[in-house]
């Protein structure tokens, strides 16, 4: 390593970029691709099941699923994969929020199984300005988990409020 250094020509501040934006940079249409994705082990599952006390045979049972589930198989645990979803996304979308203001319209449409590999998409629906607060907004979202083969296994919206960029 030399050295010599170059002079500092511009700082970035990574807090200041990565988590997310201001309302006013965000636009109806945008599609936020999140990376990376997450392969969905078997301790996670059975990990997040003990502790929200959720240990439903459907999940942690491989014997109760060989014999009761119609492919044999455990499915992972439906709040898991929410909060799972919703996290990917935090970093585009919420990472700045100054409050989750509500989700609706959550909708599993897919099994997850034990080493599937998920990723989220999120579109902007709308923002508009908060009436009660000035300097923030709220920013209306759809976000989406899929299975690396494309199948779709969860959906919701989501509202967040965010600040407005300073004058």
């Amino acid at each position: 390593m030399s050295d010599e250094r170059p002079d500092v020509t511009r700082v970035i501040n990574a807090k200041d970029t990565r988590f997310g934006w201001y309302l006013e940079e965000y636009q109806p249409g945008d599609l936020f691709k999140h990376w990376p994705g997450k392969t969905i082990t078997e301790a996670d599952d059975h990990q997040f099941c003990l502790l929200t006390m959720s240990a439903s045979p459907l999940h942690t049972d491989a014997e109760y699923a060989k014999n009761h589930m119609p492919d044999g198989l455990n499915i992972v645990i439906g709040t898991y994969i929410y909060a799972l979803v919703a996290g990917m996304s935090v970093p585009d979308i919420s990472g700045r929020a100054i409050a989750n203001l509500g989700v609706k319209e959550l909708k599993h449409v897919a099994p997850v199984y034990h080493g599937d590999t998920l990723y989220a998409e999120t579109l902007v629906l709308s923002t508009r300005n908060s009436k009660s607060r000035p300097d923030a907004g709220i920013l209306t979202v759809e976000t989406r988990g899929v299975k690396a083969d494309g199948t779709l296994v969860c959906q919701f919206e989501r509202s967040v409020m965010l600040p407005r960029k300073p004058q």
